[in-house]
């Protein structure tokens, strides 16, 4: 595994929107500034085609057009994962453009279909690793029903590094890291779930915010990485309410709120697509003006005391 991309797993990972146009279709050169903001203040790794990046909303087209795109505005400055999922062949197919554009590792989204099971999710996942042909692939995991068992027999399939743990158990993943410290395990609940993640070894974590306001998502993790948790605790503090307002609506407006807030800060990327929500209501919004005020976040920079970059 490139120790690059190891180190930076263990940073903040930044999951990118996806812009759209006036007539809904993807525009991605409007992710430009929100990379470059995102490199200068120090963010480790970037996504394409995560579910900020509206994933599920994308035909298999646009997925490609995205990861395309964002290899060109990352330009081999910070390591590029790009996200597959749906169906084994369209997982396995994008698995493979991504090899051809040279990114940097897959990030395996956790079959959604109802009748997923363990066995199935593994055959799924070994697909995948042999069209990534030696490619990095790090497992997305929404659901730790499958039980532990599983989830650590996926983390011996060829090519698996690491696993986004996006389940509110930080015991479990506690007991995970235990019996396997060789794969990186990365808090994939953003920066509210942190701390305790990163109290149980996890010091990575993945980020929507970092859209926004990227330098305060690598303030948390430095802190974190200092073991300075009441640091930590005083700067997640403060976007709390951000990621409240994301959970609303079993969590549709998770990407509408990083949207919105773009746009208010002149970085606007289009709506979202339905089933997520659009626009925000009025309560939303105003909420978030708040927030934004607060902040302090003119023209899509904000106040911050960012020291270099891990």
């Amino acid at each position: 595994m490139n120790p690059d991309l190891n180190k930076a797993l263990q940073g903040v990972s930044g999951i990118l929107v996806t812009p759209y146009d006036a007539n809904d279709g993807v525009e991605p050169g409007k992710l430009q500034p929100i990379v470059d903001r995102a490199i200068d203040a120090g963010v480790h790794v970037l996504v394409v085609n995560g579910n900020t990046g509206e994933y599920y909303s994308l035909t298999p087209l646009e997925a490609e057009t995205m990861a395309a795109a964002a290899a060109r505005l990352v330009a081999k400055r910070v390591p590029l994962l790009g996200g597959v999922g749906r169906s084994v062949r369209e997982a396995a197919g994008l698995a493979a453009v991504y090899r051809d554009l040279g990114l940097d590792g897959v990030l395996v989204h956790q079959p959604p279909d109802p009748f997923a099971s363990p066995r199935g999710v593994t055959e799924y996942v070994r697909a995948v690793s042999e069209a990534a042909e030696g490619m990095p692939l790090i497992l997305y995991l929404r659901n730790d029903g499958i039980g532990l068992d599983a989830i650590l027999g996926l983390c011996d399939l060829p090519g698996v590094v690491a696993v986004k743990w996006a389940c509110p158990t930080p015991t479990r993943l506690a007991e995970a890291i235990r019996r396997r410290p060789d794969i990186i395990w990365i808090c994939g609940l953003a920066e509210i779930w942190a701390s305790p993640f990163a109290a149980v070894g996890a010091t990575g974590f993945t980020s929507g915010l970092m859209n926004v306001w990227p330098e305060r998502s690598v303030d948390i993790q430095r802190a974190l990485r200092a073991a300075d948790f009441a640091a930590a605790r005083q700067l997640i503090d403060e976007i709390v309410a951000f990621e409240d307002i994301r959970a609303e609506e079993l969590n549709g407006t998770n990407v509408t709120v990083v949207k919105a807030a773009l746009e208010m800060v002149g970085l606007g990327c289009g709506p979202t697509r339905p089933p997520s929500s659009w626009p925000l209501t009025e309560r939303q919004q105003e909420r978030l003006k708040g927030l934004l005020s607060q902040w302090s976040i003119v023209g899509g920079s904000a106040s911050s005391n960012v020291s270099a970059a891990i």
